[in-house]
């Protein structure tokens, strides 16, 4: 009998020990090396005025928490984020699914629509002050006006790309259009809703303090746009990194939404 032999697989270090702990163990020391070369050099090199540093920007946080300006301001950008993502949403994946459903009224929309979408949507700021005024609804508005159009296109790619062999089947077993778009189009067309709301999620954060920067008198980007005029350097960068968690939390949605969406897709989809 010949002796069984082992083969040494050599397995790099990172494929031994890059598990999640690791990674974020790299993100933060990444973070924390910055920040202090950041603080040590920001005197020395720089023109604090212009760049700040991790310390000011640190004491005008705990300022703004301390005297209720944080909070309350951070609360009006949340509302509007969530009020227009939810509008923008729903808008955007019933018209998708309507429209799409509909291909012959699709195709004669379809130019007008992308020659909307084309439109950036801080030109548009300027007629919603107008109609709307500079209160919360502008903001609102504007950011649902960012997600609509990326929750309907990806909702009508959806809707157009369902196999018709499904559709087919579903006729000769004796089904009616209701069971058709009950048991197969919603279904089938379901990844591209769900893709088109993980993409449209951060863009709602973009549409209401685009809004914001451009009339406002309270929310993050108005902290923004006061600070830049008192030249307070550390204010701006504060309410940067206010920005940047609430970025953090909406991504965290969106990969619960990309998890969602790897339900519904058809296996071999990626192929």
């Amino acid at each position: 009998m010949t002796a069984v032999q082992t083969v040494s697989l050599d397995r790099s270090w990172w494929s031994r020990h890059g598990g999640t702990a690791t990674v974020w163990s790299l993100r933060v020391l990444l973070v924390a090396g910055l920040l202090v070369v950041w603080e040590l050099t920001a005197e020395r090199w720089f023109d604090i005025t212009f760049t700040s540093r991790p310390s000011d920007i640190w004491t005008r946080l705990v300022q703004w928490q301390q005297d209720g300006t944080l909070w309350s301001n951070t609360w009006i950008t949340v509302q509007e984020v969530v009020y227009g993502f939810v509008l923008g949403a729903a808008a955007g994946a019933v018209t998708g699914f309507v429209l799409a459903s509909a291909q012959a009224v699709y195709r004669v929309l379809d130019p007008f629509i992308m020659a909307l979408y084309a439109i950036p949507k801080v030109a548009l700021a300027p007629l919603f002050i107008v109609w709307f005024g500079i209160g919360m609804h502008m903001k609102v508005l504007l950011a649902a006006a960012t997600v609509f159009f990326l929750v309907f296109l990806n909702t009508a790619a959806g809707v157009r790309e369902v196999d018709r062999g499904l559709i087919d089947a579903v006729r000769l077993m004796g089904g009616d259009q209701r069971d058709i778009m009950v048991k197969v189009v919603i279904p089938s067309s379901m990844t591209g809703l769900l893709t088109g709301l993980k993409v449209a999620i951060p863009y709602a954060l973009i549409g209401a303090v685009i809004g914001e920067l451009v009339a406002s008198n309270r929310g993050l980007g108005y902290l923004i746009n006061d600070a830049a005029a008192q030249f307070d350097t550390a204010g701006v960068f504060a309410t940067l990194v206010v920005l940047s968690v609430i970025a953090a939390l909406l991504n965290l949605v969106v990969g619960l939404l990309d998890r969602r969406a790897s339900r519904w897709k058809p296996i071999g989809a990626d192929r």
